[in-house]
């Protein structure tokens, strides 16, 4: 995220609103500025806008889903998505671990996704996006401001895109969002916003299944590989309320209350199973009943800040409550028989789909914590976190009895930074969490199927290295254990032994000289199987988790021409595991993207174009989708957006 005073780094769980409002609402209808490589704070993970980089993202934070776990947050407070929140209601999203977490209340195992909500800005005005690419996506997107008064404001958003993917994909997309500010009394601030999108024609991507100990021929490039009949409808929305209070003699309060909805009208898994050498297979179409998941969330934070001369102390009182609902099941298999890779299917659907009755899932929690966090000036940070948890699911299959489970138990974190000398500090840190695993993959028996939750344990520790002014190096080890999902014998993805990821990560980040800002990082990881068993040969390797990933970003400011930067980005990612026998792995991949910005003005205007070429050497291969299952990356192309703020 942007950088802060001190003040405000010391406690973000308790300053989280008022620095949103301060930079977010500055400039919440101004998007010609977006620039994540001179915006970010680390390497760690950051987006902004159409922006974004970092070694680690929503879905992978040191080999783990922080999204799925659960640690998901909007300025600061717990928020359970059933789908993610609009990209219109968000300004950045940032992703903390190890030291980059320092000073967030309980603290999660497998990092925390922290998005910034765009609030309305302190003007009225507007920003105008416009992008395409050379695969045929073109879209628009308009945010901004109306200031009704002194202390009301509404913010509002609104899209429309065609957005064409790599594998031949396509789909129709359009969203809406509304924020309202408003301050009725001074210390005192409620944001309630509103999001809704909708998904049409959304074909299937195909999923590749070989039929022995190899990966399947690669399918032509940008080509649809499926009926066309295939297409996902959906819906999605999110409904909150942020709110905050200065209670004063250093009382705050916060609240944030969400309502996240996932509502699949019509939904397909588009299999070519038995693949062989010479791209041969069978094709078979999975069809999903209209599902529907709701996610109520929220968090009520009161806090208490100190100051005693060079020290502070913060002190935290957290109440989360959280209610999901969610269904599976139910779906059809169609068998449409031997095809090959590359080739369309012309066949028709069936009249009717037979569906099943559909599963229920209902996942109560509720979660009292106290936390601490103490900074003593040029000695160092001290951050404790105590939390009883309550944890009730319950699961109802069709023909079967209800099967609940239970869970009440105690969640812990500590960390520790030393100020060495004013350039360095060292950091420790352990945390203990419960946490969620998704969903079975496409191929298993018990497809789509939530998983368990879990417990997780980290243990971390690094330092931070001032290496000028505004240049910073960040470095650490991790290790991290939980239980493991594969195959047993049965084809149910379940909870197979334990898996720890043992690891190291470098983040450099700010400017090298005044024209050039650098941000690099890089995760060497060691990740193995342990206690494995249930009948499914299981190697030593998890699947999914390359043995290494290095991220190099650069922007550098032209000096021929006012306005005009060029930037780079580097990414290697190194062999994965792709069978839970460990007898197949997806090679290394190295990606290089190439692009400029020029900003410039127009009657007065903001005004920035952007031109980017992705995957300039064309590497084309595979992705993991699941034990056994692929599906391609993206090859070569060309995107561009121009931005305008009025």
């Amino acid at each position: 995220m942007r950088r802060t005073a001190p003040a405000v780094w010391l406690a973000p769980g308790l300053a989280l609103g008022a620095l949103a409002l301060g930079s977010a609402a500055a400039r919440a209808q101004d998007r010609s500025g977006d620039n994540a490589v001179t915006q970010a704070d680390d390497a760690f993970g950051f987006s902004v806008g159409r922006e974004g980089l970092g070694i680690y993202n929503q879905a992978d934070a040191r080999g783990f889903s922080p999204t799925d776990a659960g640690n998901v947050r909007i300025d600061g407070l717990y928020f359970d998505p059933a789908f993610d929140l609009s990209e219109l209601l968000v300004d950045s999203t940032a992703i903390k671990v190890g030291l980059s977490a320092q000073g967030y209340p309980f603290a999660a195992p497998s990092g925390i996704v922290d998005m910034a909500l765009r609030r309305p800005g302190k003007k009225s005005g507007a920003s105008l996006v416009v992008d395409g690419d050379l695969l045929s996506s073109a879209g628009a997107e308009l945010t901004g401001t109306v200031r009704l008064s002194g202390s009301l404001a509404l913010g509002y958003g609104a899209k429309v895109a065609h957005t064409a993917f790599p594998d031949g994909t396509n789909n129709f997309n359009h969203g809406q969002a509304l924020a309202l500010y408003w301050q009725p009394a001074e210390g005192i601030e409620l944001i309630p916003f509103w999001a809704l999108y909708n998904d049409y024609d959304d074909e299937s991507g195909p999923f590749y299944i070989p039929a022995g100990s190899t990966l399947p021929p690669l399918a032509p490039r940008r080509q649809y590989d499926g009926p066309d009949w295939a297409d996902f409808r959906l819906m999605a929305g999110t409904q909150g309320l942020l709110g905050s209070a200065q209670l004063g003699r250093g009382w705050t309060v916060r609240l944030g209350a969400f309502r996240s909805v996932f509502e699949q009208r019509t939904g397909f898994t588009n299999l070519l199973v038995d693949v062989q050498p010479d791209g041969s297979a069978n094709r078979v179409v999975i069809a999903d009943p209209p599902l529907r998941n709701v996610a109520l969330s929220g968090e009520l934070r009161l806090s208490r800040t100190v100051a005693e001369g060079p020290r502070q102390h913060v002190v935290h009182l957290s109440l989360r409550e959280r209610d999901a609902r969610r269904q599976f099941d139910g779906s059809v298999e169609l068998v449409l028989g031997p095809t090959r890779i590359g080739t369309p299917e012309d066949g028709l659907p069936p009249a009717v789909w037979n569906f099943g009755p559909v599963s229920k899932q209902r996942i109560r929690q509720d979660s009292l914590g106290l936390a601490y966090n103490g900074r003593w000036k040029k000695v160092g940070e001290l951050g404790l976190g105590l939390s009883r948890v309550r944890y009730r699911m319950t699961t109802d299959l069709p023909g079967e009895p209800r099967a609940e489970g239970r869970s009440d138990l105690w969640l812990y974190n500590a960390n520790l930074a030393a100020t060495v000398t004013p350039s360095l500090s060292l950091y420790v840190g352990y945390a203990r969490g419960l946490e969620e695993s998704g969903l079975a993959p496409p191929n298993a028996a018990n497809r789509n199927a939530p998983l368990p939750a879990i417990i997780t344990n980290q243990k971390d520790g690094g330092f931070r290295l001032a290496l000028g002014k505004k240049l910073k190096l960040i470095g650490g080890v991790f290790e991290l254990t939980r239980p493991n999902f594969g195959f047993d014998g049965a084809n149910l993805f379940r909870p197979i032994g334990t898996i720890r990821n043992r690891g190291a990560e470098f983040s450099l980040s700010g400017p090298l000289t005044p024209r050039l800002d650098v941000v690099a990082g890089g995760m060497l990881l060691d990740a193995r199987v342990h206690g494995a068993g249930g009948g499914a040969a299981v190697g030593r390797r998890p699947v999914g988790l390359p043995s290494h990933f290095i991220n190099l970003n650069l922007n550098w400011r032209t000096p021929w021409l006012a306005g005009l930067a060029l930037d780079s980005n580097v990414s290697f990612r190194g062999r994965t595991m792709a069978t839970t026998d460990n007898a197949v792995a997806v090679p290394a991949r190295t990606v290089v993207n190439l692009g400029a910005r020029y900003s410039f003005k127009v009657a007065g205007r903001d005004v920035t174009a952007r031109a980017q070429m992705i995957n300039l050497f064309d590497s084309y291969g595979f992705r993991i989708a699941g034990p056994g299952i692929y599906r391609t990356n993206g090859s070569r192309q060309a995107s561009f957006y121009l931005a305008v703020d009025f």
